[in-house]
């Protein structure tokens, strides 16, 4: 796994996360088609490529085709190419997205979005590898690997008639879901911590500090833009408050409107017991690590916030031989 950067970007604490990402190192060393579900902002596209770096195609192209920036009336094109005077303005051969991919792999982003006309061609492109241009007589063959993403609901638009099931049924038979940060037990902290170094450390500037309360409202927010919504508020805080110290005040308002009203009363510092339960343990390691970052491996001062004598915080170093 360490060889493959897209994987390590995509690191994380959670036992399920980390279950995915084992998941997503096997299925790279496979031809299988695979099919990338997950929220806005879980990573689905890092995912795709780790999947292809990870491949035995990895020195191919990945062509990435995001299928809701394609309007209608080009996507076939886009797609599959086209043939001098397929129609109007068509004054050359033009390969599509798929002839470019020929030896690699072709990743379709939002695929949910991909019109009902065009399905029944992707479809025939994973069975058999024909392509066809518009324009052409005949079909071509092509050699790739197709992994595709999206947000929506691929079963339910089936059940709507707004996606062919038999295409879905092709595409789910390796079914890779990231999981929202919401349910990533522990990568909310560690992963927050990770950024506002990564930020500090490439702007040469001193890391903000968070309160508790500020720190509280991080824990109860439900993150609706996942991984990416944590870096850029990492970002916002180590370019607007260097060195500084960050209260709950400072935290975008709809952040704190959303985490109080998940928590059902004022802002304060705790912990919000969740219905599946916790790993006591992994989260006593996880608060004493935090301690260790808030204070630089202070060990004196990590052992004050937690509001334990020093002997104690050493002797749980120990035992979960943190360094």
């Amino acid at each position: 796994m360490n060889a493959n950067p897209y994987l390590d970007a995509l690191q994380s604490q959670s036992p399920r996360f980390e279950s995915t990402l084992r998941s997503i190192g096997l299925v790279a060393a496979t031809e299988a088609t695979v099919l990338i579900t997950g929220e806005t902002g879980t990573g689905k596209e890092l995912a795709a490529r780790a999947i292809h770096a990870g491949s035995p195609r990895a020195a191919r192209p990945l062509v990435t085709v995001n299928c809701a920036t394609i309007p209608d009336e080009l996507a076939e094109s886009t797609l599959f190419g086209h043939r001098r005077g397929a129609f109007t303005g068509a004054l050359a051969d033009q390969p599509g997205l798929v002839d470019q991919a020929d030896g690699g792999t072709l990743f379709l982003d939002e695929l949910g979005e991909l019109p009902l006309a065009l399905q029944a061609k992707l479809l025939r492109l994973l069975e058999n590898g024909e392509t066809r241009a518009v324009g052409e007589t005949g079909t071509r063959r092509v050699d790739l690997r197709v992994v595709a993403a999206t947000h929506r609901d691929l079963a339910g638009m089936v059940e709507a008639g707004e996606f062919r099931a038999d295409l879905y049924f092709r595409l789910a038979g390796v079914p890779i879901e990231l999981l929202p940060l919401r349910d990533r037990q522990g990568d909310v902290d560690w992963l927050f911590a990770r950024f506002l170094e990564e930020t500090a450390a490439r702007n040469g500037v001193a890391l903000p500090r968070l309160t508790a309360r500020a720190t509280g409202v991080l824990r109860r927010y439900r993150w609706p833009g996942n991984v990416r919504e944590l870096k850029q508020l990492a970002e916002r805080l180590v370019i607007f408050h260097p060195g500084g110290v960050v209260d709950a005040e400072a935290l975008p308002p709809a952040m704190r409107s959303a985490a109080q009203s998940e928590r059902g009363g004022p802002i304060a510092p705790g912990f919000l017991l969740p219905e599946g339960g916790v790993d006591l343990e992994a989260v006593e390691s996880d608060l004493l690590r935090q301690a260790l970052v808030q204070t630089g491996g202070n060990k004196s001062r990590a052992a004050r916030l937690l509001h334990l004598s020093r002997d104690t915080f050493l002797y749980r170093l120990k035992k979960f031989a943190i360094e």
